[in-house]
């Protein structure tokens, strides 16, 4: 009896447990393909879309984000044309057929060229030209080729993010897929499933830093269906999804000048820099009208194993001489050597190894001389009248500390809101460094040992100067827009949270720099078109190649009533040979002082070509 007993308790365990298996099982099922189907696993993988993908392919005719304009309206992004659309999953249909030999007709490109895209193709594409741009058809040919009614191929409006001939991609930046950064920075959306492993978000640039911004709308997806055999689903053989939105997407409307933005680029190519980066400021409101970076970067084939993509404008590297700025500003500002101060060069500091670029010497020089000639001794002399702490003090009265773009400390519910993407602070000492040791501090002066500073923060620098001695924050987007083009926000001019330098020693300096150009390392400028005030700096890279320096050159122009602040780098140059930097703010100014001849003529063209 009691043997029973255990044989019945133990007949119910298992068909007990069989039961909660079963259950398990139908309750996974049910999840799965009613509960969840769009949301599976923790990478939001979507089983129902994956399990039509062999029988349907779909294309994106517009990302859904907001354009990115210059200052006047032209847009960086988002250059709509009409496209030839090709699906490889229409092959089987165009067998037998003469619908290639047609459409090659309308769109007059070779049939067998058409016929071994098509039979290459994996996935739907556009029909493009050999170097990679799109083949624009009229609307006549669109016309023709919808005619024609060839499945799984279609001529309809497209809107291409980026275009390869395109400027500014650094400052524009780029979009991927990156599933997990969608899952940190929009949790809420991600959990309602709004957002997925799929999803395209900025990855750099403008387009990271106003991502939230620029999301907008869902992406127009034209999508064909073809059924097991690999014909058109009647009825369903072509989907076309589009939003249509009075207010969305957002824009925004940048601070650059494409007139400028294309002009610096172009100047960039022509002296053949291959790394470094060009910075055009407005002398008055510390707004980027132009930042070129090189290397360039394909927008559409980004290789994330370089760092081509970056945005050289904001990254910081030693600065040489121009660093000599906040030495004589600091000295001026604190009282402890006049202008017309007398300093001794024999060419040698008689210590640490210090030499000044004359082997020679520059005799006997006042401290204006010693700027505009960049004599190392001298300044090595002034910094140590002036005290490690002091010239920390003044660069960061000048903004080289901080991070000079533009932040918003609260812009809704995003608190400390930067435009610009991947900025450096710069840094003057090291960590741990004592500013009362005599080696160090004549290595910082000239700006080298620990100083770094970015293209961007010197520049900015040039506009502290100009107005006055307080330094702004610089502004690369000025406002949000709706896409009715109303105001959804704009960005105010703001200072930086600095104390800055006074009038007088600002004013000072502006005459110092000019004094370059005039006497000085920069006597090569003094033909250009508008009178111009800057400073030289040469960088040892402190890489393995000594021969190798950053050359920078800063200033503004004109002279009397300033309206550009301009820095320039040419990195990792030889010693020996003409000097790049110097080389590109010549034609940089060139073109600016022609562009503002140009645009205050009666009845000139604004056009940015």
């Amino acid at each position: 009896m009691q043997l029973e007993r255990r044989l019945k308790r133990r007949h119910f365990l298992v068909l007990l447990g069989m039961t909660l298996v079963w259950i398990g099982l139908i309750a996974r099922l049910w999840w799965i393909q009613l509960g969840a189907p769009h949301r599976f696993t923790k990478r939001g993988i979507d089983l129902v879309k994956n399990a039509v993908k062999q029988r349907q392919q779909s294309i994106m005719l517009h990302s859904g984000r907001g354009d990115i304009r210059d200052r006047n309206g032209y847009a960086f992004t988002g250059e709509e044309h009409r496209a030839l659309i090709l699906f490889p999953l229409a092959r089987g249909s165009l067998e037998g057929t003469d619908g290639m030999a047609r459409v090659a007709e309308v769109v007059s490109q070779p049939k067998e060229r058409l016929a071994e895209i098509m039979e290459k193709a994996k996935a739907p594409l556009f029909l493009r030209k050999d170097d990679g741009r799109l083949v624009v058809l009229t609307e006549r040919q669109a016309e023709q080729i919808n005619a024609l009614a060839i499945p799984g191929i279609v001529a309809l409006a497209v809107t291409e993010r980026y275009r390869q001939e395109e400027v500014a991609k650094h400052v524009i930046g780029f979009i991927n897929q990156n599933p997990d950064l969608v899952q940190s920075l929009y949790p809420d959306e991600w959990e309602s499933g709004k957002m997925n492993a799929d999803s395209m978000i900025g990855a750099s640039g403008l387009e990271r830093s106003f991502d939230r911004f620029l999301q907008g709308v869902e992406p127009s997806i034209l999508s064909y269906y073809v059924d097991g055999q690999g014909k058109p689903l009647r009825g369903l053989d072509i989907r076309y999804s589009k939003q249509d939105n009075e207010y969305y997407p957002l824009s925004l409307t940048t601070t650059l000048d494409v007139s400028i933005q294309r002009s610096m680029e172009r100047i960039a190519d022509e002296v053949g820099l291959k790394q470094g980066s060009i910075v055009v400021l407005d002398a008055q409101t510390g707004d980027v009208r132009s930042m070129v970076s090189r290397p360039i970067y394909d927008q559409t084939k980004v290789d994330l194993t370089t760092d081509y993509w970056k945005n050289r404008a904001a990254k910081q590297l030693p600065p040489g001489s121009i660093f000599k700025t906040v030495v004589a500003a600091a000295a001026l500002a604190e009282g402890v050597v006049l202008p017309t101060d007398r300093f001794t060069c024999t060419g040698e500091y008689g210590k640490y190894h210090f030499s000044c670029w004359k082997k020679e010497g520059h005799g006997s020089v006042t401290m204006e001389e010693a700027y505009a000639q960049s004599c190392n001794i001298a300044f090595a002399q002034i910094a140590n009248r002036v005290g490690g702490e002091k010239l920390e003090e003044y660069a960061r009265r000048l903004g080289l500390s901080e991070q000079v773009g533009h932040v918003t400390s609260h812009l809704f519910k995003l608190d400390g809101f930067k435009q610009v993407d991947g900025e450096e602070r710069g840094a003057i000492f090291s960590q741990g460094v004592s500013r009362q040791d005599e080696g160090v501090l004549i290595q910082t002066a000239i700006g080298q040992r620990d100083v770094r500073v970015t293209p961007l923060q010197a520049a900015n620098m040039v506009v502290s100067i100009l107005r006055g001695g307080q330094p702004l924050q610089v502004r690369l987007v000025h406002e949000i827009n709706y896409r009715n083009g109303q105001a959804f926000y704009q960005f105010p001019m703001q200072t930086l949270p600095v104390q800055g330098i006074d009038y007088v020693t600002a004013n000072k300096l502006r005459k110092m720099m000019r004094k370059v150009v005039t006497d000085g390392t920069g006597l090569a400028l003094s033909g250009a078109p508008w009178e111009v005030a800057g400073k030289t700096g040469t960088a040892q890279t402190g890489g393995d190649n000594q021969s190798l320096n950053h050359l920078w050159f800063i200033g503004y122009a004109p002279f009397d009533q300033p309206r550009y602040a301009i820095c320039v780098v040419a990195e990792n140059q030889q010693s020996w040979g003409k000097n790049q930097a110097t080389e590109m703010f010549r034609r940089a100014v060139d073109e600016l002082a022609d562009q503002t001849t140009q645009s205050s003529q009666p009845h000139a063209g604004n056009s940015p070509e």
